[in-house]
């Protein structure tokens, strides 16, 4: 639905973010995933239209966190299902099934692997680090949705 003054330039946009997620079998995957349900409206009048994809409400809790130098993840479950927004820096997370990406400002994370399951090699849910010499400062969005299970993508 486009208000009247939309014009073709107004085109909906396609956000991207990087959604960890678990299989039936206990695996965590990365898969990139679209958004697709923006709607063309002001968020509070009077300020103009802006493309908007709302995700389900519910309660959250908001973390500005900052990774010294050189930290190490090493292998662990998300604590619940969280958007992971870095800032500054740059950083890594790497799922069980092998994909390993590599995130910075301006890249969007789901982290929705709590339903894994510990592997042979002892790996559970995700393994993240820091890439390069700095720190990185990440925003954490930690949501009261209940985690998945083979649903990569599920807000698109």
């Amino acid at each position: 639905m486009m208000p009247a003054d939309a014009t073709a330039s107004d085109a909906a946009p396609q956000g991207v973010y990087w959604h960890n997620w678990t299989d039936s079998k206990g695996v965590s995957h990365l898969t990139r995933c679209h958004f697709h349900r923006y709607i063309l409206k002001s968020m509070s009048k009077p300020a103009g239209p802006q493309w908007q994809d709302r995700l389900p409400p519910g309660r959250t809790t908001i973390i500005s966190t900052v990774q010294p130098a050189h930290w190490d993840g090493t292998w662990h479950p998300d604590p619940t299902v969280q958007w992971i927004i870095p800032l500054r820096g740059t950083w890594f997370v790497e799922a069980m099934d092998g994909t390993r990406v590599v995130m910075g400002p301006g890249d969007l994370s789901l982290g929705e692997d709590q339903m894994s399951r510990r592997d042979a090699r002892g790996h559970i849910g995700h393994n993240a680090g820091n890439v390069g010499d700095g720190p990185v400062t990440l925003m954490v969005i930690q949501t009261d949705q209940a985690p998945t299970i083979d649903r990569p993508c599920r807000f698109q």
